[in-house]
């Protein structure tokens, strides 16, 4: 029976990539790494396209993704918002933007990780360091493993609106874990959503966790973050804040 996921990502408008090729949102930078621990550093972005997860939409969410034009073909089309184009494209362009370290996000990236291996290569070979976020239900390959500098895994929970058996892969989960290169940040929109996420991390092994303040406007960043900040010092956790909300709002490419 067709879900309400595959009446987005499957949609037959989506393109498709051949050899050296990826599906991508957008590619922009310079710019700052907004969340997670490399929060303020000077990076390029790479947006893949198309997600398995569809965050904001189920019962009892209370936050939203704010980079559903990547997968939400009933909002957006994948006619303005997608396109193919190759790895040396994305490198060169990347070249261009004079960084230290890439991130690689989405959607969700690792549903291309196959495609991303060449990309991944080429920013080794220029030195670059690079971050993958992801939402932590597709365990990365080896040879992507070796090749990142540091998994940003933002298992959803409940305020996702997405049901935990699709959510929470146990085996994808520890997979990241054995990396020793993830850490796992979650979004919270009130501080009762931390005895949630504190179940998941004792479940699941999850550290080190970082919690990251729901919101689309940097008043909402900052109320939430305060209202976060005492109960996540308590429980032993990092807070990040949410810094191109803070700078720009939610204008894309930044």
């Amino acid at each position: 029976m067709p879900s309400r996921l595959g009446s987005t990502l499957a949609s037959s408008d989506v393109p498709v990539a051949g050899p050296g090729e990826l599906i991508l949102s957008e590619v922009f930078g310079p710019t700052f790494q907004g969340e997670g621990p490399s929060l303020g550093q000077r990076v390029g972005f790479v947006r893949l396209g198309t997600c398995n997860l569809d965050c904001g939409r189920g019962p009892g969410a209370t936050w939203a993704c704010d980079t559903a034009y990547t997968w939400d073909w009933e909002r957006y089309s994948p006619d303005d918002e997608l396109a193919v184009r190759s790895v040396d494209d994305v490198v060169a362009q990347l070249t261009d933007m004079a960084v230290a370290a890439i991130v690689v996000t989405g959607g969700e990236p690792l549903i291309q990780q196959r495609r991303l291996v060449p990309l991944l290569r080429a920013a080794t070979d220029r030195g670059w360091a690079v971050e993958v976020e992801t939402n932590g239900t597709i365990a990365p390959l080896p040879e992507v493993v070796g090749l990142v500098s540091r998994f940003n895994v933002s298992p959803k929970v409940r305020g996702s609106g997405v049901p935990a058996a699709r959510a929470l892969r146990p085996r994808a989960l520890a997979a990241f874990g054995a990396t020793g290169k993830a850490v796992f940040k979650f979004v919270a929109s009130e501080p009762a959503e931390l005895d949630e996420i504190g179940r998941v991390a004792t479940r699941w092994r999850l550290t080190p966790i970082m919690i990251m303040p729901a919101g689309t406007t940097a008043d909402e960043i900052v109320r939430v973050a305060r209202e976060l900040a005492d109960p996540v010092l308590v429980r032993g956790w990092d807070l990040t804040i949410r810094l191109h909300v803070l700078l720009w709002g939610d204008e894309r490419g930044r």
